[in-house]
């Protein structure tokens, strides 16, 4: 017993039955009590009213709300829909002059565009002009080594001295012939060969008189001048390199900018007008703009018209010329330009505001003398940026309404407003600077005023 581990337990040992003996059944399970399954409680009558008042008093306020919303609104009008009358600005039709202008887009264009390239091949020795520099025409510009042209100007120099020579020599031989011919002593076909020896010499005394020119010829072209006048471009070869007839881009390229030239467009509707103005001898004034259209450039006149209409765009080209005496005019710019054709002289004139267009077509509202305004149609002509030229609808004296027309009808009540009362102009500074003194003069006597008053009322403390 003692050599068995401690913790092991006993194998089992099977229980043996005597006769008498009562046998132990065992245990039943203890039978667990039957759950009950608990019935689900009863929702109160009272939680769900409370609910069903709560979201009827969450409706009833929201519904409040809505109701005194739109009643503190005011009530919305329509267009046309007023009260009483409807505050305007107007401005009196009045007669004046109206330019006719032609609008167009065009490119500023020089006179003169020439690329300066050698004459001759030969090494560039120097260049005496500065990128950018205004030069005139006959400046020297670069230099090409004349050694190997004053070479052979020297030697045919030589060559032509040597032919003079020897026709000289001809000739004294011919006087001779023809005196020993006179004597009989001569063959006359002698005579003819030396005479026709002499034309000989002389055709190669000419060519090489021709040959001493040509070299002169290349040495004047070894000095490299400018053809025409205008600014320089950027330089194109540097020193030292050796340039030919063949080079494509030459040395430099002048532009004349003074004076200078702008080609523009202009529809085959507009011009019949023009030739009529330019072939009657009248130089038309030309104005270019910059392109925004608001800086003036240049103002200058228009120089010749186009011998035909471009089909695929129904244009004509114009040259304008401009002295352009500030370059404010640089080649290849985009301008605006405006061509005056005519001026109409006492047009009717109303400002461009005033001018409605609708269902009766373009008219304006006229104020009558009882304050209200009537839809008159009118017949446009001319324009300016300004000013627009009626030739039928309205009369001179008649005030149209040029600010606050999107609200009226035809009948509607009007009152003039205070700056436009008086032909819809600015108030003159002039007079409105006195209002502006007096005021500030009222204003400093009331202080000397209020001081008094407030020196009284301490005298009167002290004393009590």
């Amino acid at each position: 017993m003692d050599d068995q581990p401690r913790g092991a337990f006993p194998p089992p040992t099977e229980s043996r039955a005597y006769p008498g003996d009562k046998v132990r059944e065992p245990p039943l399970p203890l039978a667990e009590p039957p759950r009950s399954e608990a019935a689900p409680p009863k929702r109160s009558w009272l939680g769900g009213g409370a609910s069903l008042l709560l979201i009827l008093l969450v409706i009833g306020a929201l519904v409040a709300w809505v109701i005194l919303r739109a009643g503190n609104q005011a009530p919305q009008r329509s267009r046309f829909q007023s009260s009483g009358a409807m505050p305007v600005g107007t401005a009196k039709v009045e007669k004046g002059d109206m330019p006719i202008i032609l609008n167009a887009i065009g490119t500023v264009t020089p006179l003169a565009i020439v690329t300066v390239k050698t004459q001759i091949n030969g090494q560039l020795t120097e260049v005496a002009f500065r990128e950018g520099q205004m030069v005139n025409k006959g400046d020297f510009l670069a230099q090409i080594d004349p050694r190997p042209y004053q070479v052979a100007l020297a030697q045919a120099e030589g060559q032509f001295a040597k032919d003079q020579a020897a026709l000289k020599n001809s000739e004294i031989d011919l006087q001779r012939y023809r005196t020993l011919l006179a004597q009989n002593s001569i063959a006359k076909q002698q005579v003819d060969t030396q005479a026709a020896l002499v034309e000989q010499n002389r055709g190669v005394v000419k060519a090489d008189q021709a040959q001493v020119d040509t070299q002169k010829l290349n040495l004047v072209y070894c000095r490299i001048t400018a053809p025409t006048g205008g600014r320089v471009g950027l330089r194109q070869v540097d020193p030292g390199n050796y340039v030919q007839t063949s080079d494509p881009n030459g040395i430099v390229v002048i532009t004349q900018l003074q004076p200078i030239s702008v080609i523009f467009t202009l529809p085959e509707d507009s011009l019949r007008a023009v030739l009529k103005q330019f072939n009657g001898g009248a130089a038309l004034p030309v104005t270019a703009y910059d392109r925004t259209g608001a800086t003036k450039l240049e103002t200058g006149k228009l120089q010749t018209i186009d011998n035909q209409i471009d089909p695929s765009t129904g244009t004509v080209k114009l040259r304008a010329a401009f002295d352009n005496p500030q370059q404010a005019l640089f080649p290849n710019q985009f301008v605006n330009v405006r061509l005056l054709v005519e001026t109409m002289h006492d047009a009717i004139l109303v400002p461009a505001a005033a001018i409605q267009r609708g269902a009766p077509g373009t008219f304006v509202y006229v104020v009558k003398p009882d304050s209200t305004v009537a839809a008159q149609p009118v017949t446009l002509g001319p324009s300016d940026s300004q000013n627009v030229a009626i030739t039928k609808g309205v009369q001179p004296g008649e005030a149209v309404v040029t600010d606050g027309a999107d609200r009226l009808k035809d009948g509607a009540k009007v009152m003039l407003a205070e700056n436009t009362a008086g032909g819809g102009g600015p108030a003159d500074p002039a007079n409105a600077a006195p209002a502006q003194d007096g005021a500030v003069n009222a204003g400093e006597a009331k202080k000397p005023a209020g001081g008094e008053h407030e020196r009284g009322q301490r005298r009167r403390r002290s004393s009590e």
